[in-house]
């Protein structure tokens, strides 16, 4: 259904419906999801998925995702009365179609005009589904309503992941001869990229805390991982490093340093995204390109990044950055630093389904994470899987986001 087709029957109504400025897509119901993914999704894209629809008065419903809940643990029962009670307060009456200015609503009112990264990714969640609404009201793809279709598919990464009969290597791909077999065994399936952190992310029992330093041995036991990749995969695919800004500064230069040889494609928040000037010292002392946002929010933090020189490649998190209305944002002031844009997807199909769509408009595009293949799971809960094959994704051509959630299989997985 298309928003003409409603305006026609609202017309036939007689005049006394006629909406001053227009016939706005009314917002009136918005339901959240809680899914906890089944154990055989290897935890691709987190333990907790939250997703949103938004319903109007015009029969027309678009989804939305919050990619934070799992950075949030097991408090999601606080999360559907903050969403619920915010649509409610803000969003609930008022156009669909109006995005910039509900953006901008939420922002100043809910935020007070300092979003963090827990209000930016409730933000974000409605942000997509309004822009799901618009894309279907139009009866075209999102990218079609922010500037048109600038590539036809989009080149993918993922994280090294086993076999659920295997060791799991997240938390740290310790292991050479796993990751290496397992980064192989991607390459073979299609994938041209594949991403790894060869280091704790996480320190035992939170002693030390982050940023610290690493000794020799941690830091040869890192570069090992790297080296049997590099030697797996061969010289013509690529290695990125992803790190989560877990060390110093200084740990950071001599490990970048060590990276160089292998080739690496780049240094993912090599030190804490917090300290843009310390991230700027490694980006100038390693010939490795730094790239760092999945944890920033809204233009404002891209914003001083960029002035700080401290990175190559922008990783916007649609689920979290501020939605499809802050990513183009965020990329159109990557564009003249010669910044590339490479998305950061962790979550479920609706972060990679908005992602896809900005990946489709935005000249200065890099390339696309995503958890696609092998993905049961996603295919599951969606109506239209990814059309993924050889490493890329071909750019879907359906309204809005592209996409729709079942709801029979989101209940299904409901977290209880």
């Amino acid at each position: 259904m298309t928003v003409y087709g409603a305006l026609r029957r609202r017309a036939a109504r007689g005049p006394e419906k006629e909406k001053k400025g227009g016939n706005p897509v009314k917002l009136t119901k918005c339901t959240p999801y809680m899914i906890v993914p089944p154990a055989s999704n290897n935890g691709r894209g987190g333990k907790i998925f939250t997703f949103i629809k938004l319903e109007t008065d015009a029969g027309i419903s678009g989804w939305g995702e919050c990619a934070a809940q799992d950075s949030f643990f097991n408090n999601h029962a606080c999360f559907a009365p903050i969403i619920t009670g915010l649509f409610e307060k803000f969003l609930k009456g008022e156009d669909a179609l109006a995005r910039e200015k509900l953006y901008k609503k939420m922002y100043g009112r809910f935020s007070s005009n300092h979003a963090d990264f827990f209000t930016s990714c409730l933000f974000s969640a409605f942000d997509l589904a309004l822009w799901d609404i618009a894309g279907k009201a139009f009866g075209q793809p999102v990218y079609q309503l922010l500037g048109g279709r600038y590539r036809d598919k989009v080149r993918t990464y993922s994280y090294v992941y086993t076999d659920p009969d295997e060791p799991v290597l997240g938390r740290g791909w310790k292991s050479p001869e796993l990751t290496a077999k397992y980064a192989k065994k991607m390459i073979e399936q299609g994938y041209t990229a594949v991403k790894f952190d060869p280091l704790d992310m996480l320190s035992p029992d939170g002693y030390p805390a982050a940023p610290w330093d690493l000794g020799l041995e941690e830091l040869h036991r890192a570069e090992a991982v790297v080296a049997a990749t590099r030697e797996a995969i061969g010289p013509n695919a690529d290695i990125l490093i992803g790190t989560h800004g877990q060390i110093t500064t200084s740990a950071a230069i001599r490990f970048g340093k060590m990276l160089e040889k292998y080739e690496v494609a780049w240094f993912e928040e090599p030190v804490s995204p917090e300290n843009f000037d310390e991230m700027r010292k490694v980006a100038d002392a390693v010939h490795v390109p730094v790239a760092t946002g999945e944890r920033l929010v809204m233009t404002h933090d891209y914003w001083k990044l960029l002035k700080a020189g401290a990175v190559a490649i922008a990783q916007p998190d649609l689920g979290t950055c501020g939605g499809i209305t802050e990513g183009k944002k965020i990329a159109a002031l990557c564009e003249p630093n010669f910044v590339t844009m490479a998305p950061h997807v962790w979550g479920g199909p609706i972060i990679l389904a908005a992602a896809m769509q900005l990946d489709a408009c935005i000249p200065n595009f890099l390339i696309q994470e995503c958890m696609c293949e092998p993905n049961a799971f996603f295919r599951e809960i969606t109506d239209e899987p990814v059309a993924w094959k050889d490493g890329y994704i071909n750019i879907p051509d359906r309204p809005g986001l592209g996409i729709n959630l079942v709801e029979s299989a989101l209940e299904k997985y409901a977290a209880k």
